[in-house]
């Protein structure tokens, strides 16, 4: 597909710049202030317009994760379809851009009231019919796209943010990092988005723009049942589901759902492109447009405690994941260690991309430069462009390894500072902030493991939770690698 039309005239094989003109320092318009937020490329801070003292969200790209021509141009896209799409009243505005050396900086309007998530999380309760007004503002989005030529390709709560902390605030839809132009009959094939979310025709590398409509329906499934509808412990066994897998409307709460609700699910997450609803169809389905039909008893609270798991969990599984990478053995590391020494050509003790694309050539990996960078970004969990020896470690270890008695009492122990036999809200609290997490919903992390009802987490409750598959998988986005890991490198050495 040719979308060459719409892009800067660069010709080498890395330009060295991202807009197609010169711009001033974004430093002498705004004063940039806090970390609001990491997303895969960049980070988002707090910034005030100097003229009129207005604040804004400013997401700064650094250059060097720009690895390759195809990467600059998305962000250039990203660029132009916020400015295409920036009249919907539910999309983020784009203000300014600014290119320095080093960043691409986006300055866009500040949404203060926090992701979707965190929303119905905090208010305790919320029905059908709040549901169905939520993906009714979703979908909007998706009709607004589509009518503009553009897929989302990336929906799920977290990129849904509210403009301010009032009641009534707008959902506004945000991160168009994956987002493409789109003529109709186009197809297209790299596979992109966040696992619960995908669309089977996506992972089949043959979709168009119903895939984002299948991505709404779970977003409608999990608003109202509290998990997603294919949900398995690995990132493959996910992907099965979504192939194959069966549409769980028996089990708590479905039976006290209505079943108009569930009729428009079904459409949403029809495994036929061709037969599923269009955005225009669900704003037209009577659970969107008729306020009888979607029943305003709330929810029970289940439901809710299931939300807070999905959205808390991950963070601490996450952590404990690259603590067990680097306390494990010489003796069960041995073959990774050699392997990352193979790689690591200048010794650094860090591996860069060049690095990473030469060693995956050498153990005869046939890995597009695309995907080597979704390995990258996937494995680089400080978001330093490299990949530290831990890093590496806990990208290509298998589970089970980590899932060994011993490696979990030694996770165990490091969230455990005090050696008192238990996991407090602080010790959890300050571990998020050794690896630069929020410590969102610790209290509500915390309750979900903690079985015994204590208010802390014993061994046996970390270990369970260690052990059952939850929301990690879900931590990134993924570009061009749903399937490939470094375990297909690994099989190869070992041949």
């Amino acid at each position: 597909m040719d979308q060459s039309s719409s892009l800067p005239p660069h010709h080498s094989s890395k330009p060295s710049s991202v807009l197609p003109y010169k711009t001033p320092n974004v430093r002498d318009h705004y004063r940039v202030g806090k970390k609001l937020g990491q997303g895969q490329f960049g980070t988002t801070y707090l910034c005030v317009d100097k003229a009129s003292g207005k604040e804004y969200a400013c997401k700064s790209i650094p250059k060097r994760k720009l690895l390759c021509r195809e990467d600059y141009e998305d962000v250039w896209r990203e660029i132009q379809i916020m400015h295409h799409l920036s009249e919907h009243p539910n999309v983020v505005r784009i203000k300014d851009t600014y290119e320095d050396p080093l960043f691409v900086h986006l300055v866009m309007e500040l949404c203060a009231g926090g992701e979707l998530f965190d929303r119905i999380i905090q208010k305790g309760h919320y029905s059908e019919r709040k549901a169905a007004q939520l993906i009714k503002t979703i979908v909007g989005v998706v009709e607004g796209c589509h009518s503009l030529g553009v897929m989302h390709r990336d929906l799920k709560p977290e990129n849904f943010l509210f403009a301010s902390q009032d009641e009534d605030a707008a959902l506004r839809a945000t991160d168009f990092g994956l987002s493409v132009f789109y003529k109709p009959g186009d197809t297209f094939s790299d596979v992109v988005g966040s696992p619960y979310y995908v669309a089977p025709e996506v992972l089949r590398k043959y979709y168009g723009p119903e895939a984002d409509v299948w991505s709404a329906g779970v977003i409608l499934y999990i608003l109202l049942s509290g998990v997603p509808p294919f949900w398995a412990e690995t990132e493959a066994g996910i992907f099965r589901e979504i192939l194959q897998g069966h549409l769980d409307f028996e089990s708590e709460p479905w039976p006290c759902i209505s079943d108009s609700a569930k009729d428009l699910i079904r459409n949403m997450l029809n495994r036929n492109p061709k037969k599923r609803f269009t955005a225009h169809q669900v704003l037209c389905h009577p659970w969107i447009v008729d306020d009888r039909v979607a029943p305003d008893k709330p929810l029970d609270s289940a439901v809710l405690s299931r939300l807070k798991q999905f959205s808390a969990m991950n963070k601490l599984k996450k952590m404990a994941l690259k603590v067990i990478a680097e306390s494990l053995s010489e003796e069960e590391i041995g073959g990774l260690k050699e392997l990352f020494k193979m790689i690591d050509t200048d010794n650094s003790g860090t591996i860069t991309f060049d690095e990473l694309k030469d060693g995956m050539r050498r153990v005869g990996s046939e890995l597009m430069e695309s995907e080597i960078q979704a390995l990258m970004n996937a494995a680089d969990i400080d978001n330093s462009g490299t990949i530290d020896y831990g890093e590496f470690l806990a990208a290509t270890l298998h589970m089970n390894k980590l899932e060994r008695e011993e490696n979990l009492v030694s996770a165990f122990s490091f969230f455990d500072k005090d050696g008192s036999g238990y996991i407090t809200v602080d010790e959890l609290s300050q571990a998020c902030r050794e690896f630069g997490l929020d410590d969102v919903h610790l209290d509500d992390m915390i309750k979900e493991i903690d079985q015994d009802n204590d208010g802390q987490i014993d061994y046996n409750e970390f270990a369970a939770m260690m052990r059952k598959g939850n929301g990690e998988i879900g931590r990134r986005t993924m570009r061009n690698s749903l399937r490939i890991n470094l375990g297909d490198a690994l099989k190869i050495t070992e041949r």
